[in-house]
Order: C-alpha cells, then structure tokens, then sequence
C-alpha cells in the first residue's frame, strides 16, 4: 500500500524561492518556506545537497541522507556545545543533554535513558489509552474539531505531566502555548517562551523537593550525580527543559501532519482501521514522512570537507532530518507512504549520541493515539475550504487542523 506525498507546488527557478535562493540566501525560518517544504527540500537534495547560506551570519545546509548521519554520529567534528541555535538568541539557557558533547553528554543520556526504556514505558500504556479516550469524548459527538486544540497539542502535554513528570496537569495549557513559541526562534516571543519555561521548571524542581519521592525521572535528576558531583541547578533545569521541549510541540506535530495525511489518502485510515497490527509499522512512516522535528545545527570544531567544500571551524552546520528522511539513495518512492517499507532506517529522531531519549514513549503515545482514534472516528475529511497552514522553524507542525468526521458506535474501553 503507498499514497502520494501531501502538500506544497514544487518551487521554480523564477520564483522567491527559486534556485539563487536555494543555494545561496536559504533561510529556514523564511514564512515562505512553510508551505512548499517539501519541494524546496527535494530541490537542495538535487542541485546543492550541501551548500552556504548567507543569512543570520551565514551558515551550511546539509539536505541528504548519507551526510545528515555522518554530521550526527561525528561529535568530535560536530558539537553541540558550541552553539546548536540558527540564529543564536541572546544568553540561551543551556538544554541538556542537548548542549554539550560525550563524555559529559553521556552521563545525562544514561540518566533520562533509564526512565524511558520500553519497559518502563509500557507502565503507562493503561492510563494513556484512557487519557486518549477522554480526550476524544470531549469531541467525538460534535462531527468536527480542530484536531490540533482538541487533541494533538493537549495529548502528550497531559500525558508526559501526569505520568513522566507527575506535575500539575493545569499548567499544560501553557507550557504547550511556550514549547510552541520556543520552537518558532525568529519570533519575538521565542526567547521569552524559553525563559518562562526555565522559571517555571525551576519552582517546580523547588516543590518537588520538599515533596514526597516519586522514584520519577525528576527524582532521579534532582539527586544525580554527574561526573562524580552533584548535579548543579541549573543543569537540573537544563535537563527537565529538554524533556518538557522535546515530548510536546514534536509529538503534537507528528498527530497534526498525519491526520492531514489521513484526510487527504483515506485509504490510509481504511486499512489502518481494518488491520490495526500495522499501525505500528505505521507508525514509522508517519515519522518518516511527517516527523516534525525538521533540522538541527552544529558547530564545527576543526576544519572538515563535505562533498568537497571546505568547512572551517566555527562555522554552523544545519541538518535536515526532514529532507534526509526523504532521500532517494536510502529510501525507495521516499515522497510516499508505504505501509509495507521493509528497510525504514528513517531519522526523526534523530541519529549517534544525541538521538532522542524519549523515541520509546513518542512511539508509544502515537501508536494508541492512532488506535483509539480510528477504532472512534470514521469518515475523517479536511472542513470544506480548510487551508492548513505549518509554522516553520526548527520544528514544523501545522498551526491548526480542522476536520470533519463520523463517530462510530463503538463505546470506549473501560
């Protein structure tokens, strides 16, 4: 079974976004790239896989797969610490495990991995399948929704709070309105979304620790020990940033794009709904092909080539995940989803020390999500005259996403 690729008019050598632009003037947060994403990505791929862009200071742009891994596993030649933001916004608070290199990257990776293998995570498979389900009865009768207020935004704020965090479940609301501005860095609330987290996480590390223990992910960071000292403060706020960025505006995005996807090839969903064993399969196309997590940068440490040009230290480096995870030369019909793939390498979550912590409970969420809402929801279209639109940045989601769809008879697990 494959579908077409969704969305955007491939861009033309005499457009705004035409080949000058791509090879020399690119700018990944220009709102003009939103729509067309996809097509200007393939584009690079094709006639600049690598190339420099001279904007925000000047920067390279990497696009295909095989230099994409490379740049990712190569951390001696690519760190992340320092400087992993395009443009680089003033006094950042440092995120972690993100913002630093092995070895010290890896004694914050041990810790956040230890709270989020499959095992652990399959503890909360029973109360978010009923999260899900609460969620969907506060629209399911309706007929119609945004599916990104109503489910893809709130879903997993309230699940990584209630069971990975067991923070307040009032707050979520605005932590998913700042996880959404901090990913949109050429916006002026950006930096101040990502200092009201910071505040936030930092009262709330002060209430938990006159709190009883939970044995969670936050206890575990509060009381580390990092290269044979305690954690510092601000490292305990770095490291539940990362958590709280990195499990809200990327799953939310992921929900939004595929029920696009779902609206737009309904064969999808018909399957999906008749065969839910392949769900999780599909699972990792959707991540493939709609993951939202578009790009990462890097600083180059020492002077290095890719594909011939010479890059000089200091220089930034951003990678394309999005544009990767569609590359012919690893991917066959890599524009279509195939819910039969049999090689699915794909790097939405990224690839080499830095690969996402939290994979494991970002597949499990997305899989009972879409269990729960084709077992619900039938019928699922685009509202007539619907224009979606997607924010563009770092990540890239769609702002909103209203649908039309038939509740089915089927009444939720108990």
């Amino acid at each position: 079974m494959s579908t077409p690729n969704q969305g955007g008019d491939p861009t033309t050598p005499g457009s705004a976004l035409g080949d000058d632009w791509l090879a020399n003037h690119f700018d990944h947060l220009s709102p003009a790239l939103a729509q067309p994403f996809h097509s200007v990505l393939a584009r690079m791929r094709e006639h600049c896989p690598v190339t420099h862009s001279d904007q925000h200071g000047g920067f390279w742009v990497v696009t295909d797969y095989e230099d994409a891994l490379r740049i990712a596993q190569d951390w001696r030649t690519f760190s992340s610490e320092l400087g992993f933001t395009v443009p680089r916004p003033d006094d950042p608070p440092k995120i972690l495990p993100m913002g630093v290199d092995p070895p010290l990257q890896r004694e914050f990776k041990r810790l956040i991995n230890a709270y989020f293998t499959p095992r652990a995570v399959a503890e909360w498979e029973v109360p978010t399948r009923a999260l899900v389900n609460r969620l969907i009865d506060q629209f399911a009768e309706q007929g119609r929704c945004d599916f990104m207020d109503t489910f893809a935004r709130p879903f997993p704020g309230l699940a990584f709070f209630e069971f990975a965090l067991h923070a307040p479940p009032d707050d979520v609301e605005r932590l998913n309105a700042w996880a959404t501005a901090a990913s949109l860095p050429h916006l002026p609330g950006a930096q101040e979304a990502m200092l009201n987290l910071a505040a936030w996480i930092g009262a709330f590390v002060e209430r938990r620790q006159g709190a009883p223990a939970y044995g969670d992910v936050i206890d575990g960071i509060m009381t580390a020990q990092i290269e044979g000292r305690p954690i510092t403060t601000e490292e305990v706020v770095g490291t539940i940033h990362l958590l709280i960025l990195g499990g809200l505006e990327t799953t939310a995005g992921v929900l939004g794009m595929s029920m696009v996807r779902m609206c737009q090839a309904p064969q999808i969903a018909a399957r999906l709904r008749t065969s839910p064993g392949l769900i999780p399969g599909a699972v990792e196309e959707f991540l493939r092909l709609d993951g939202s997590l578009a790009c990462i940068a890097r600083t180059v440490r020492t002077d290095t080539d890719l594909r011939g040009h010479h890059v000089g230290a200091g220089e930034q480096v951003l990678v394309y995940w999005a544009s990767a995870n569609r590359d012919h030369q690893e991917f066959p019909e890599p524009d279509r989803f195939v819910l039969d793939r049999a090689r699915n390498r794909h790097l939405a979550f990224g690839a080499g020390p830095h690969r996402c912590a939290g994979s494991n409970l970002a597949r499990m969420n997305l899989r009972i999500a879409y269990e729960e809402l084709l077992r619900r929801l039938d019928d699922l279209q685009l509202q007539d005259g619907a224009d979606v639109a997607y924010h563009c940045g770092f990540n890239r989601a769609p702002l909103s996403v209203p649908i039309t769809f038939r509740a089915t008879s089927g009444a939720p697990p108990r």
